[in-house]
């Protein structure tokens, strides 16, 4: 039997450590970037559920969170410092690149994509920056956009394929150091992993987890394209994770409806 799994009810993330309220709504637009809207095609979907998805328009952050931003939020959420967030909240790798609760220490990774962040961190920051954090399916289609200059397609597939086999550096580099996409995003891949809202709305069979059981799943659905290596991947991955977990490749950025969304 599939089942859907549940991440944590928004009605249930006021009793999250949280901050001090949110920054000003009318700045929080800064250093972001309106992706129009589309469809969305999932890449599983079980069957009675559209093969297509409508994507509204919405707000994303022009690059991941770096380290610089999310020292700001851990000054004015001490909740939130490295010794000090609970372990039910963040595991014990939690901002563990940093020299400090209130240090990071390398210069050369202030703007770099925060990292060992937990998905219960990223969602407090993103709330105090009066955001969200995207849903799956709003990244995976802005994600989808082809860098400048080039079409969609297979050449995205092999930048993607080509990180993949990179191992990961001992010192991340900066935000906007990969590719900008056709709608203004930098690093959508090619830097590090992003937690999504509904990380773990990925379809799973049975009790067990990870990536093998995770493949025989996939191979009972639906798939839009069963050669898609790069998205088997990521939704393998995602589905591997805990909210609490911290990994060093796994950062995240930030998104917001668009007013007239919000109004509806």
């Amino acid at each position: 039997m599939f089942i859907v799994c549940a991440l944590v009810p928004r009605n249930h993330q006021d009793h999250l450590p949280s901050g001090r309220g949110v920054i000003n709504s009318g700045s929080c637009l800064a250093g972001m970037i309106k992706v129009p809207g589309g469809s969305y095609h999932p890449f599983l979907h079980r069957k009675g559920q559209p093969a297509v998805v409508k994507v509204y328009p919405f707000y994303l952050d022009v690059n991941a969170v770096t380290n610089e931003d999310f020292l700001a939020f851990v000054r004015a959420n001490p909740v939130w410092a490295r010794s000090r967030a609970p372990r039910l909240f963040a595991d014990a790798g939690y901002l563990k690149q940093w020299a400090g609760d209130f240090e990071i220490g390398d210069d050369k990774i202030k703007n770099s994509p925060v990292i060992n962040v937990s998905w219960f961190a990223a969602n407090a920051y993103a709330r105090w920056k009066g955001k969200r954090l995207p849903a799956l399916s709003e990244w995976e289609y802005a994600a989808a956009a082809p860098p400048v200059g080039m079409n969609r397609g297979p050449q995205l597939t092999r930048i993607i394929l080509g990180w993949y086999d990179r191992p990961n550096p001992t010192v991340l580099p900066q935000v906007q150091s990969t590719y900008k996409n056709i709608y203004g995003l930098y690093d959508m891949h090619g830097l590090v992993w992003e937690w999504v809202e509904d990380f773990n709305g990925v379809i799973i069979q049975g009790e067990n987890r990870g990536i093998s059981n995770f493949s025989c799943a996939a191979g009972s659905l639906n798939s839009i394209n069963k050669k898609d290596y790069a998205s088997f991947m990521r939704f393998a991955f995602r589905e591997g994770l805990q909210a609490r977990y911290t990994v060093r490749s796994l950062g995240f950025r930030c998104a917001k409806d668009c007013e007239r969304e919000m109004l509806l």
